[in-house]
């Protein structure tokens, strides 16, 4: 039982580790690709101070061969004087500065080979990462295109909304909204109907006081006698 019991643990553990990592796919593959770059930085960095030895090396040896060359000159002459001794010293020198030279060279070669490899591992992290940037960005609109048909083709989060159940609130509070303003219209047409000025009118319209509101006949008989008015007397 104990065994089972372990079992369940540790395979429910890896399903919510699983599960942590597909939600947060992009942030993991955000911070991988800041570390790649970063190694990147570094590599590019390494195969600069790789250049600029290579170049100093280079810089050393023509040095040395300046040197051995200017030396194997004046032991010659030294010869050709008949002064043996200095022609031997000079002979010294001229190996010691060509077993430095034959050092340059092997450390040159071996620096333009390391220097090779550098440059392709370089190049090859580069297009990598721009195939990793490109892919990333279409991801994230994926992402972003998944997030918000979220709710119909997967279950979603009991605290996440989506687009259709944020449509369905807007159909309710519309639905409220026409139901208030429909309700509000009766109600102030009931009052129109039985409030004080309805029974005013009514009892007006029936004659009994003053007209409350113009009628046809009223307007009638006031422009007759406008008219009455513009005619001229009789006999005048």
């Amino acid at each position: 039982m104990l065994k089972s019991l372990i079992t369940l643990v540790r395979g429910r553990t890896a399903l919510i580790v699983e599960e942590l990592g597909d939600q947060n796919a992009l942030l993991i593959l955000d911070q991988q690709m800041r570390d790649a770059t970063g190694a990147l930085d570094r590599a590019k960095k390494a195969l600069a101070i790789a250049i600029a030895q290579e170049s100093q090396e280079q810089q050393r040896q023509e040095v040395t061969l300046t040197r051995i060359a200017d030396l194997e000159t004046r032991a010659v002459a030294a010869i050709e004087a008949g002064r043996e001794e200095l022609a031997t010293e000079a002979a010294e020198v001229i190996a010691t500065l060509e077993a430095e030279r034959d050092a340059s060279l092997t450390a040159r070669t071996l620096f333009a080979a390391e220097i090779t490899k550098m440059k392709g591992h370089v190049l090859r992290q580069q297009m990598r990462l721009s195939q990793l940037e490109r892919g990333r960005r279409i991801a994230r609109a994926a992402e972003a295109a998944r997030v918000a048909r979220r709710g119909r083709i997967e279950s979603t989060s009991i605290f996440t909304g989506t687009l259709a159940e944020a449509e369905a609130t807007l159909a309710r509070l519309r639905e409220h909204q026409v139901k208030a303003d429909a309700a509000e219209a009766a109600l102030d047409g009931l009052d129109a109907a039985t409030g004080p000025g309805a029974v005013a009118e009514k009892l007006s319209a029936e004659g009994f006081g003053p007209r409350l509101k113009p009628n046809a006949a009223d307007v009638l008989a006031r422009l007759r006698e406008r008219a009455g008015r513009g005619k001229p007397e009789a006999g005048a």
